[in-house]
Parts: C-alpha cells; structure tokens; sequence
C-alpha cells in the first residue's frame, strides 16, 4: 500500500528451524487465505518451506525447535546476531518440547535406542533461551499461526504484544465443552496458557500445556484433583513432562 505515492519500507523476516518437525513453520505456510495480506508488511528472505531464496540480512527471526547439537549453538549464535529481534516460535524452541524427553535418561542409552548402531552427533536438549537472548516467546505445539500473524504485526507497527495470561479452561467454557477431566482424562488446561482455542479438549482430548502456564497457575489444586479422579502421581508428573513447559515448577 502506498501513502502519497510512496512505498512503505517492508521489514525483513527469515523463518528457522533446527531439532524439530517443522510443524510451526507449515503452520504459517497453511491458510493461504490471509498469507498474502500477512506478506505486504514483510518481506521474507529465508524460510526453507516457502521458497529456496535465501538471505542473512533480516530485521527479525522466526526461530522453530530445540537445540541438540554443535553446529545448532553456532549457527542459532549468528542469527542472533544478525537478528534486531529473536522469537522463539512452538514449544520446542520455548521449552525444549517433545525432545526434552530425553534429557530424562543417559545420552548413550538414548543413542543406542534410537540410533542403534550408526554414529551420529547428538546432545542434551536446550531451548533457544538457554544459548542466546529471546525477545519474545510464542508457545504452542503446533504454534497458531493467527496468533503469530498478529504478533509478527504488533512488532512491526509497533503495538503492544498481547499474549493471554488466563488459563485453557477459560476458552473450553467458551466453547461450551464438557471437561475432560470429567470424562476420566488427565487435562493440564486450568494451569495452562490460553490462545489455542482449547483445541485438544474440544476434541475431547486432555490439554498437555504445550503453551506453558498460565498467569498464577495452581498446580496443587490440579493435582488434588486429579488424585482424587483416581489418577496417580506417576501418571500426573508424565503429562506435566511431557514438553517441559512447567519446567519442575509444580509443586506436589
């Protein structure tokens, strides 16, 4: 759009991946109806799933996954540097995620499962904050690409960053859902982060709090809960494992 025959400068973005399914990153590629009107405020210089064209002069970087190797510090520490702002996009990039799972066991053990007997290069899991300066977190496993929309819009034009604080449990009785944990299943949704649209239990499955926790979470009153469901203690610390993004702060 021009204003008096001038064309606004358009801010340059590169999307990133590193250990992780690329889940966050097909989100944005998806629901072409809004990417075009997305694209106008940018200008996309690297992003892997879009397009071979690739540039290291960006003003902002999309950052997807864990980091679990070398190579993966050294290169997530250049596009830092290069970056004006770093988001951390998806639950593997703000919490470690689904690959933090292993951090649980001895690293050979882990390689010999996995791996077998072929040789590779693999360590502990780090989230991106744990190698270099995040400016901001966007949770969610796979991320909303809505939400990242308007987010990547507000740091553009300079509006605030808004990010909900209240719990799932709110958006789930504005869907008019049954409670899962009414239905016999553990949910994390009363100490987790809303802005997914509570799309696991409207689909009747429980909330594993991939967008972290909630403003004030109480976790004691979720575990008494779902104690006295007949779930035990083991099974209640599985679910809160599950991405890292309670991060052994739940008291029991």
């Amino acid at each position: 759009m021009k204003y008096l025959g001038i064309d606004p400068q358009k801010v340059k973005i590169g999307v990133f991946d590193f250990t992780g399914c690329e889940g966050c990153e097909l989100q944005l590629a998806n629901k072409e109806e809004s990417l075009l009107e997305f694209l106008s405020l940018l200008e996309v210089v690297n992003f892997r799933e879009i397009s071979s064209d690739s540039s290291q002069d960006y003003d902002i970087a999309l950052v997807e996954g864990s980091i679990s190797r070398k190579d993966e510090i050294e290169r997530l520490t250049d596009i830092r540097a290069r970056a004006k702002v770093l988001v951390a996009m998806g639950a593997c990039a703000c919490f470690g995620g689904v690959n933090y799972l292993k951090n649980q066991y001895p690293l050979k053990d882990v390689v010999k499962e996995v791996y077998g007997m072929h040789s590779v290069e693999t360590s502990k899991v780090k989230r991106i904050a744990d190698v270099v300066k995040v400016d901001l977190n966007i949770p969610g496993c796979p991320v909303s690409k809505s939400e990242v929309e308007s987010i990547i819009v507000s740091i553009v034009v300079g509006a605030e960053v808004k990010i909900p604080k209240y719990p799932v449990c709110v958006e789930c009785k504005q869907n008019v859902n049954t409670c899962v944990v009414d239905l016999g299943k553990i949910c994390l949704g009363p100490i987790t982060r809303a802005g997914c649209g509570a799309v696991c239990p409207t689909g009747k499955a429980g909330c594993l709090g991939c967008r972290g926790p909630a403003e004030d979470a109480n976790y004691g009153s979720l575990r008494e809960i779902l104690r006295e469901k007949g779930h035990c203690e083991s099974e209640i610390e599985q679910k809160l494992c599950f991405y890292n993004a309670f991060n052994g702060s739940t008291e029991k």
